[in-house]
């Protein structure tokens, strides 16, 4: 039930379809769904075992509403219900047993929702229209065809130096201008901006699954990242600063791990402090934006973790970007800045307090708030930059898989070979 959805396989499916044991549920549930657009007959009367015998004849619908009242073991009759459904169905269970036991139980093994009775309209619109946002969600494609997976992360040297901005503004690109299916991961838990950059409560996901690594799998992506555009969702926390991070990190490999097979692009908006206590989050980045802005402290500490970089995670393309450049008016002049870390800034980003203020009053990105400015088009070419690492990466894996014999001239060694050797004249 809860294997990624293919659209090619949905073409014959009814969109819905429901098993209620009583009257009263159904006169609530047919208006409902009437406004969604749905065919009021499909309303079927019986419950989760009537819904059984039907689909293991019928193609299943794109989101089943079952009734677990008149179920003596509703667990096993969902396994049984497992069984008859068709990959992508998005199952909605009714029920009238409270117990947060059999909630998280009931979820775990694949339930999109539970909805207790009596139902009322709007708690079924609300969950008929979380399970319609399923479908637009980003999945994995068929393996034949999925995108090599890109994950950035982006690292601040100093506080204020710009990578939230940075972050966020480049999920923005990789999902509207790229069209890309994007994850945008925010992991300042406690005072992480990303959600409210883009105009979004950031909801209990992260904090959800630092508590619980165990629960983190395709469905709880679904259900646990809040949608931007399209092609983009973040997963971002305001953890009481009273609670102190409790995790020993496994929760973000295996968010990372999730991301990998449902988008083609993770953006990590990773603080320094993060970096050094959880340096396995650099296990599968391909590249690292390490955002920097030209005064003496952020030229000291580029040094820094460029040189843990290299140690720790040598795999990792850095990419460096200075941020907020006033031209002569910065603390020590670019010359200096590139002479103290021994290369180059691949990319300044001027300094426009007009642009970021009109950003933050508009709840958008800064790319997006300011289409037109300079300070977005040098944004989009450090975009463009991260996908040609990416592929160049990529040329590089293939060339070093080539076979030995690939590196060497068969022909020049052959007329090597046979080549006879000059004769020395006779004295």
């Amino acid at each position: 039930m809860n294997a990624p959805w293919k659209p090619s396989g949905s073409g014959n499916r009814d969109p819905f379809a429901a098993y209620i044991c009583d009257e009263a549920a159904l006169d609530v549930l047919r208006p409902v769904c009437i406004e969604m657009g749905w065919q009021p007959e499909k309303c079927n009367k019986g419950g989760l075992r009537n819904a059984v015998q039907s689909l293991s004849v019928a193609a299943s619908p794109n989101i089943l509403m079952v009734d677990l009242s008149e179920s003596g073991d509703p667990l096993n009759d969902i396994n049984a219900l497992a069984e008859v459904c068709e990959p992508g169905t998005v199952v909605i269970a009714v029920g009238q047993v409270n117990d947060v036991r059999l909630y998280r139980d009931l979820l775990a093994s694949g339930i999109h929702d539970y909805l207790l009775k009596p139902l009322s309209a709007g708690q079924l619109r609300d969950s008929l229209n979380q399970a319609q946002a399923v479908f637009a969600a980003p999945r994995a494609n068929d393996p034949d065809t999925a995108k090599r997976h890109v994950s950035t992360a982006v690292v601040g040297t100093r506080g204020g130096v710009g990578a939230s901005m940075l972050a966020t503004s480049l999920a923005w690109i990789f999902s509207d201008d790229k069209s890309m299916p994007t994850a945008l991961l925010d992991l300042d838990v406690h005072f992480g901006t990303g959600a409210l950059a883009l105009d979004l409560e950031p909801g209990r996901g992260l904090t959800d699954a630092i508590d619980n690594p165990s629960r983190i799998d395709g469905l709880f992506i679904e259900r646990a990242m809040i949608r931007a555009n399209e092609n983009l969702a973040i997963l971002s926390a305001e953890a009481p600063i009273s609670a102190p991070l409790m995790t020993d990190g496994s929760a973000f490999v295996q968010l990372e791990e999730e991301f990998r097979s449902a988008f083609e692009m993770t953006m990590i908006d990773l603080p320094r402090n993060m970096l050094i206590n959880f340096p396995h989050l650099l296990a599968d980045v391909n590249v690292v934006v390490l955002a920097t802005e030209m005064t003496l402290a952020s030229a000291r500490d580029t040094i820094r973790i460029l040189s843990w970089l290299k140690t720790n995670a040598a795999h990792a393309t850095p990419i460096i970007v200075a941020n907020k450049v006033q031209g002569g008016n910065s603390e020590i002049s670019k010359a200096d800045f590139e002479a103290s870390i021994e290369r180059k800034i691949d990319f300044s980003i001027p300094y426009d307090f007009k642009a970021a203020s009109t950003a933050a009053k508009m709840g958008q990105t800064f790319v997006e708030a300011n289409r037109s400015a300079k300070s977005t088009a040098v944004v989009k070419q450090v975009a463009e930059r991260i996908l040609g690492a990416s592929e160049e990466e990529v040329d590089e894996e293939t060339a070093e898989k080539k076979s030995l014999l690939g590196g060497f001239d068969i022909k020049s060694l052959l007329a090597k070979k046979t080549k006879k050797p000059e004769q020395v004249p006779a004295e």
